[in-house]
C-alpha cells in the first residue's frame, strides 16, 4: 500500500535521521495570497526553513495524491493552477479518489503531518466560531481536527475577522492546549492583541519542546496550539483595521453573505480596503510563525530519539 501522505526524499530522510521538520499549509499559497506573488512567498517560506538547517515539508494534494514535501514543480502548481481546489480534513478522501489538486486548510494539513510523523506545523491563523454563532452554527473544522490530531501548531491566533472570545471557548471545551508565546495575551493576526488573556505563556523553543514531550508522556491526542503575536510595529494599524471590519461585516450582510463564504469574503474586502496592506501583513504573519516552528523544531529534535 503506498504511504499516505506520500513523503518526498528530503522529508523522509530527515524524518529517519531525527533531524527537524515543519510542516507548512498550501491554502495560504493557492487561495490566500495573489499570484504570482503566492509562489515567490511560497519559495521564501521554505527557503526561511532550509536556511535554519530544518527540512520544509509543504503539505497538498497532487493530482490525487496526499504530499508532504513538494518540488518546485510541485509549489508552481499549486500557485498558479486556476483548477487547484481548497480541501479540508474531511475533504481528503474525496479529493485522492477524484485525483484532484488541492491546497490545504489547517486541519487537513494538520492531520496529514501527524500522520507522516511531523510533530510541528507553521500556519498564519486558525480558522474558528464566526461571528452570528446563534444564528448560522458557523464553525472551522480546524478546531475539531486540533482536538484530535497531536501536533504543535504555531499561528498568529486565529483571523480577526472571527468571534475570537467563542472560538477560545470552544478550544478549552475541545481540550486543546494554548498557550502565548512570551505572552499573555492570545494574538489577534493582524493585530498583536486579541484582548483576550492567556493562562499558559512559554518564553523559548526548548519549553516548547518540554510540554511536547510531558503530553506525550500523558498519551495527549490533541495539538498544542502556540499563539505567536506580530510585533506590535509590524501589525495592522489597529484603527484602520477595526473600521475596515466593520465595513467587510456590513457589506456581507447587505449581501446575505453566508457559511464559508463569508471568510473569503470579509478577507477580499479587507485586501481591498487596506490597498494590500493586510496582505503584507499576512506575509509577515507566516514568517514570524515559520521561524519560531523551525526553532521548536529544532528544540525538538535535540531532545533525541524517543520510544
Amino acid at each position: 500500500m503506498p504511504d499516505v501522505p506520500e513523503l518526498s526524499p528530503a522529508v523522509r530522510a530527515a524524518l529517519a535521521a531525527g533531524r527537524p521538520v515543519v510542516a507548512l499549509e498550501s491554502t495560504i499559497i493557492s487561495h490566500g495570497l495573489p499570484r504570482p506573488a503566492n509562489l515567490t512567498a511560497a519559495r521564501s517560506f521554505e527557503q526561511l526553513l532550509t536556511e535554519a538547517g530544518v527540512t520544509p515539508a509543504t503539505i497538498a494534494v497532487i493530482d490525487g495524491v496526499p504530499l508532504a514535501g513538494l518540488d518546485d514543480a510541485g509549489l508552481e502548481r499549486i500557485a498558479l493552477d486556476d483548477s487547484v481546489v481548497k480541501v479540508s480534513s474531511r475533504d481528503l478522501g474525496l479529493a485522492m479518489a477524484g485525483k484532484r489538486t488541492a491546497g490545504t486548510t489547517v486541519a487537513a494539513t494538520a492531520v496529514l503531518a501527524a500522520k507522516a510523523g511531523i510533530r510541528v506545523f507553521a500556519t498564519g491563523g486558525l480558522g474558528g466560531v464566526h461571528r452570528g454563532f446563534a444564528e448560522s452554527a458557523d464553525e472551522s473544522a480546524d478546531l475539531t481536527a486540533l482536538s484530535r490530531t497531536p501536533i504543535t501548531v504555531v499561528s498568529a491566533g486565529v483571523k480577526s475577522i472571527l468571534d475570537i472570545p467563542a472560538t477560545l471557548e470552544r478550544l478549552e471545551t475541545l481540550g486543546v492546549a494554548v498557550a502565548g508565546y512570551r505572552t499573555n495575551r492570545f494574538p489577534g493576526f493582524y493585530l498583536t492583541d486579541s484582548g483576550q488573556d492567556l493562562d499558559w505563556r512559554l518564553d523559548t523553543p526548548e519549553e516548547i519542546a518540554a510540554v511536547m514531550a510531558a503530553r506525550d508522556l500523558l498519551g495527549d491526542e490533541s495539538a498544542l496550539l502556540i499563539g505567536n503575536p506580530l510585533p506590535p510595529d509590524k501589525q495592522l494599524d489597529p484603527e484602520l483595521h477595526d473600521r475596515v471590519l466593520a465595513e467587510a461585516l456590513a457589506a456581507a450582510e447587505t449581501a446575505g453573505i453566508r457559511g464559508k463564504a463569508v471568510t473569503p469574503f470579509l478577507l477580499d474586502h479587507v485586501q481591498r480596503a487596506t490597498d494590500g496592506a493586510s496582505v503584507l501583513v499576512n506575509l509577515e504573519v507566516a514568517r514570524g510563525n515559520i521561524t519560531l516552528a523551525g526553532q521548536i523544531a529544532a528544540a525538538w529534535a535535540s531532545r533525541g530519539p524517543r520510544p
